[in-house]
């Protein structure tokens, strides 16, 4: 397997890329025209998008930045909450544990747990169950999520060893957030040292990622969030999102393998499945139109925060906000059918370029609203949280948890850090400021 941090050959993959990266500020960029695009049609896709409540846009093509939002200027260097983007970073972290030979796949986690912690049903899930939403645990999203919000869980990889089973691992795929968690602590104990530790040192490092530009939010117990809650600048996101698109590569150095970033965009367990390693995948999933090539796949988050990679057309799009879809269906509605704005910007934007590689496929048309949000919440995953109820871990509640101390409530945060970004003048809040 291939080593992080190894050079390797600098030449470009087969239809590479055009532009060079930086571990710098700043992006390589290139007119649209010379990329095969026209201003004006690009223009108005990122007018429609700024719209939309779209705070921070970013359009690459073959690597070179051909199209920014209007707000960028000064959205770019703010750290802001990217949500479930989270649970793309933690995939990532773990190819590169799993390059190293630190990381077994197939294993079952007992194999990294401590003795005697989780019960044998739990302990014989295996890392690739986790990687692919295939743990079999009872979910309740909503639950899940506002616990990690407010933040009160005591220990959120504890916690999901106490979930009850309603499959059997590796038969269904229920996306769930402690899966997640469970995932980063395995990875950390695999790794043998704290994950943001090991992600400043393998990942971060390498695109010129400084920990002061970041915030990524820990439970009481010291744990790293793997679900969500990172806080990062847009601009470094984009980092992120152009490592990914160039297949691993970061200019001259594998920072992870090629075979691992093709199982994140592999559909499991087979091509009808809309999930690859914690990367969504295919046309007509989540928030990716089904007139999109076959080949796209996606990072996404809450509110739609998105990272989109066509690889055919050598197109890469970063986008932060809050929400800007409509639908007629009120918010359950705006839940349900997340795809009504990327239906309209991807309209815009694939008309853009010079010889457009699909014909318009019209305005988008809003399917009946069938979500019941009840089913995103079970109630026991909140009581558990107070040491009651089936989904409760003996001895893990919000007043203690497996006899370690418990920070309070938010104590985690650094100076202007809440919940959905971190503002502010103190030296010690996170984001990107000249002269550091």
């Amino acid at each position: 397997m291939l080593i992080s941090g190894v050079p390797i050959d600098a030449e470009a993959a087969p239809g590479g890329s055009t532009c060079p990266v930086s571990s710098g500020r700043g992006f390589a960029t290139a007119t649209p025209e010379s990329e095969g695009m026209n201003s004006a049609r690009l223009a108005d896709a990122l007018r429609f998008a700024a719209g939309r409540n779209r705070l921070d846009v970013m359009i690459f093509r073959n690597n070179c930045l051909i199209g920014s939002g209007p707000h960028n200027d000064q959205t770019s260097t703010v750290p802001w909450n990217v949500w479930s983007v989270t649970k793309s970073i933690v995939s990532l972290l773990a190819g590169i544990a799993w390059d190293e030979g630190k990381l077994d796949i197939s294993a079952p986690i007992g194999r990294y747990l401590p003795p005697g912690l989780g019960d044998s049903a739990h302990r014989a899930i295996t890392v690739h169950d986790l990687l692919t939403e295939r743990s079999g645990l009872r979910v309740g999203v909503i639950n899940e999520g506002l616990s990690g919000v407010v933040p009160v869980d005591p220990n959120s990889a504890v916690q999901a060893l106490g979930v009850p089973f309603d499959h059997p691992p590796g038969t269904a795929f229920l996306y769930s957030q402690r899966n997640v968690d469970l995932l980063s602590y395995v990875l950390e104990l695999a790794v043998g040292e704290p994950l943001q530790q090991f992600a400043q040192r393998h990942l971060f490092d390498p695109l010129g990622i400084a920990r002061h530009d970041y915030y990524w939010a820990r439970d009481r117990s010291g744990h790293t969030y793997g679900y969500a809650h990172l806080l990062i600048p847009p601009d470094d996101l984009a980092k992120i999102a152009l490592l990914v698109a160039d297949d691993g590569r970061w200019g001259p150095t594998r920072v992870i393998s090629s075979e691992y970033l093709r199982r994140t965009r592999t559909p499991y367990p087979d091509a009808h499945s809309c999930y690859g390693y914690l990367f969504w995948v295919r046309p007509g999933c989540i928030e990716m139109p089904r007139y999109l090539p076959p080949d796209v796949y996606a990072m996404s988050g809450l509110a739609l925060q998105d990272v989109f990679f066509i690889p055919s057309l050598g197109l890469t799009v970063m986008w932060t906000g809050v929400f800007g879809n409509h639908s007629s269906g009120g918010p359950t509605g705006i839940l349900q059918n997340s795809d009504e704005l990327t239906w309209e910007f991807f309209r815009r934007l694939l008309g853009a370029f010079q010889h457009p590689p699909i014909p318009d496929p019209g305005p988008y048309v809003e399917p009946p609203v069938t979500l019941d949000p009840r089913t995103l919440f079970d109630p026991n995953i909140s009581l558990a949280l107070f040491g009651i109820g089936p989904d409760a871990y003996p001895g893990c509640n919000v007043l203690s948890c497996l006899h370690v101390p418990l920070a309070p409530p938010f104590s985690d945060a650094p100076p202007g850090c809440l919940i959905l970004a971190c503002l502010g003048t103190d030296p010690r809040t996170p984001g990107i400021r000249p002269g550091r």
